[in-house]
């Protein structure tokens, strides 16, 4: 029987007019809830399959993917100490110049990483191509225990002017397979936040495909070469770049 919240719960993944049985939710949303609270705590616990996403990386061409590990020894550690997972555990040293350090981060979900890293980047390629960037792409980069700001690091030892860092973002009770893309002009130790471009909620078929992600980092990337910026500075209004 169709009810007024019907076509509403269809527009939104939000816990919107649940059943009630007397005083409390109905039984079948309180086991979804609980279901939706154990897939995000797997995905903030799980580990990133480093060899296997390596494997899904060599098929793009940019070179043998390098795995950094942050200077977060473990997964409790990760968690308990976010500062940690923002450096590297040894500065990064023998990473070839690029003009584009691509990192590939676990993040707050390395299920999200794994499902979507290397879509993001199989999308991206063509639409960089196709837009006249000739930059010089540096090999993956696969993070662990990582946090964005790793990426400084990372594109400071490559002498990159931009870092794209892909990075599974914090699970929530909706989404828990999240992807984040993060662009950084003149990447260094010590960026602020608010130097970053940021594409969230990257989860086809709920969220943002790959391609319409792709077609927006690309849009970023051109404008962030054109003036020499990013962050609060570079703006993406209805693919339309404005400084």
């Amino acid at each position: 029987m169709s009810t007024f919240w019907d076509p509403l719960r269809g527009r939104t993944p939000a816990r919107i007019g649940l059943d009630r049985v007397g005083d409390a939710a109905a039984t079948r949303h309180v086991l979804e809830s609980a279901e939706a609270l154990a897939l995000a705590r797997d995905a903030v616990h799980g580990a990133l399959d480093v060899d296997a996403l390596a494997g899904d990386l060599r098929g793009l061409g940019l070179g043998e993917p390098v795995h950094v590990p942050s200077a977060a020894p473990d997964r409790a550690t990760y968690l308990s100490r976010p500062d940690l997972g923002r450096r590297p555990a040894a500065e990064p040293r023998d990473l070839p110049a690029a003009d584009l350090a691509v990192i590939v981060a676990d993040g707050l979900s390395a299920e999200a990483t794994a499902r979507h890293a290397t879509g993001v980047l199989t999308a991206l390629l063509p639409e960089l191509r196709s837009a006249g960037d000739d930059a010089v792409i540096g090999p993956p980069v696969i993070a662990t225990q990582a946090r964005v700001a790793i990426g400084d690091h990372i594109g400071a030892a490559q002498q990159a002017t931009l870092a794209l860092v892909l990075i599974g973002e914090r699970p929530g009770l909706s989404a828990h397979d999240s992807l984040g893309a993060y662009l950084t002009w003149a990447p260094a130790p010590g960026v602020a936040d608010s130097a970053r471009n940021c594409v969230s909620n990257i989860r086809p078929p709920h969220g943002l495909d790959h391609a319409a992600a792709a077609r927006t980092l690309a849009r970023l990337i051109t404008g962030a070469r054109r003036i020499e910026a990013t962050g609060i500075r570079l703006k993406d209004t209805t693919g339309l770049l404005e400084e």
